[in-house]
């Protein structure tokens, strides 16, 4: 069985399990909650410590927490709150926070199952007594001194998604780029056949394929950079609506210089705190970026896996490395999973999306977003999905792809598109003709031309020359 002490809040005594850190507050709202069992990303959590330090040091650089209000701290009992508040940045208490992420709208039950958790553990690093009724370090009255959860948990969401976008997601988009870069180079000297509408065009060059991969994911480098920077501005110190009610006029934008110290990044607070309290425009517009990296992902993905499909029967012209084995009914058969691993994730990320856009939309009524804690855990497991996508994309595909030159020089020759280069030469509409007859005949256009000696011999030969179709040619 499990040993309960009584805690207490404004609307009564609540029984807590004994050893837990959090009060009745948040024990109402596993109560109320018993609805997913996901919890909030540890990421939101670090970022909830983060904030309430940040507005611990201006609190006490105020003098509101030792001042003359309500039950006033001492130095120690102040230092013992922030250093409670770091062992939350620091992933520790983690098993402290229970609360169902399809809570109240607002974020309350998190931002006071922080406030709790703060608190009890203050007391005991100050050395008092934690399961006293009477708090001697209060959740409502010092750590969350000049706050509401209106302004303070929107700014942790803004901290941890330009946190986790800055110093996960970034670096692993940046591995990506690199391996696809080094591809590129690698394989410059490979030609093979173009597709267009899956169909037959042009030569070009795999590493000229793997440049535009390596492009497409240098741009998404770039979106999520602006991902990052859409979420700068912190809604902290407009407290309940907006007016900053309870709070000093330097409070946001001393909580804003602190985050930034901590984390590197230009956070900043709020030019209206009216629009920063009410909408959620900025992850909106933070979370449309990442569908956009997430559809490039997508895309990338699978066409190195219709490239290396086969070996026999498809393209093969990329050799992918064989994680595991592909059937339980076909021997030696070795499918694409880490693209389909990425097709996968990308698609959550996609459809994430949409619950990121009808939260914003529907949900910023008036002076506050009803949407959020879905919110938060939508935009970093969004997040999260794509740093591991990317890393894991690298270690086990991208690393390890090898060109297969032979197969992609057996399709050239064989391409109807070959007949492009004489459009210059004969014009397009004997082209095609040439290209219709080969395809009838089961001739190259080489062949074919060579038969008919539309051109001299010289001349085809250099029409014909599949490098030189790779390039523009004066």
């Amino acid at each position: 069985m499990t040993d309960y002490r009584t805690e207490h809040d404004s609307m009564g005594d609540v029984n807590v399990p004994a050893d837990a850190y959090y009060g009745a507050q948040t024990q109402r709202a596993v109560d109320n909650f018993p609805i997913s069992a996901w919890e909030l990303p540890s990421s939101m959590i670090r970022a909830m410590g983060m904030v309430k330090h940040a507005c611990g040091i201006a609190n006490r650089d105020l003098g509101k927490l030792t001042g003359s209000g309500k039950n006033p701290l001492d130095d120690s009992q102040v230092q013992a709150m922030l250093d409670a508040a770091e062992e939350l940045v620091e992933g520790k208490l983690a098993d402290q926070f229970p609360v169902d992420v399809f809570q109240t709208g607002s974020g309350t039950s998190s931002n006071m199952n922080v406030n709790e958790v703060i608190s009890n553990r203050a007391i005991e690093i100050a050395g008092g007594d934690r399961t006293a009724t009477t708090k001697a370090i209060h959740p409502n009255d010092h750590v969350n001194m000049g706050q509401s959860t209106n302004d303070t948990f929107p700014t942790a969401i803004h901290v941890a998604t330009a946190v986790q976008i800055d110093a996960a997601l970034l670096p692993a988009l940046r591995r990506l780029h690199r391996s696809l870069a080094d591809k590129a180079k690698q394989w410059d000297q490979v030609i093979k056949i173009g597709r267009t509408h899956l169909m037959d065009a042009t030569p070009l060059r795999l590493g000229q394929e793997f440049g535009g991969f390596a492009r497409q994911v240098e741009l998404s480098i770039r979106r999520a950079e602006i991902a990052r920077d859409a979420v700068l501005e912190l809604p902290v110190g407009g407290t309940a609506v907006g007016s900053g009610i309870n709070t000093h006029p330097e409070f946001g934008a001393r909580v804003a210089a602190a985050l930034a110290e901590r984390t590197g990044l230009e956070f900043t607070e709020a030019v209206n705190h009216f629009e920063a309290n009410a909408q959620r425009d900025a992850l909106v517009q933070s979370h449309g970026e990442l569908k956009c990296v997430a559809q490039t992902l997508f895309n990338l993905s699978n066409n190195i896996r219709w490239l290396g499909s086969g070996p026999r029967c498809g393209f093969y012209e990329v050799k992918l490395p064989s994680r595991q084995p592909g059937s339980s009914i076909m021997p030696g058969k070795v499918n694409p999973v880490m693209c389909e691993s990425m097709m996968q994730l990308t698609a959550r990320v996609i459809g994430n999306d949409s619950t990121m856009t009808v939260c914003g939309a529907a949900g910023g009524n008036f002076q506050l977003n009803i949407m959020m804690p879905v919110m938060a855990h939508t935009i970093l497991e969004s997040i999260h999905l794509l740093q591991r996508g990317c890393d894991a994309f690298v270690e086990f595909c991208v690393a390890e792809m090898e060109a297969n030159e032979e197969s992609c020089n057996d399709a050239v020759e064989q391409s109807l598109s070959m007949c492009t280069s004489l459009n210059p030469l004969i014009g397009y509409e004997q082209a095609a003709k040439l290209a219709k007859e080969a395809f009838a005949t089961g001739q190259t256009i080489r062949e074919l031309c060579l038969e008919k000696k539309i051109l001299p011999e010289e001349t085809l030969k250099d029409a014909l020359d599949p490098w030189k179709m790779t390039e523009p040619q004066e």
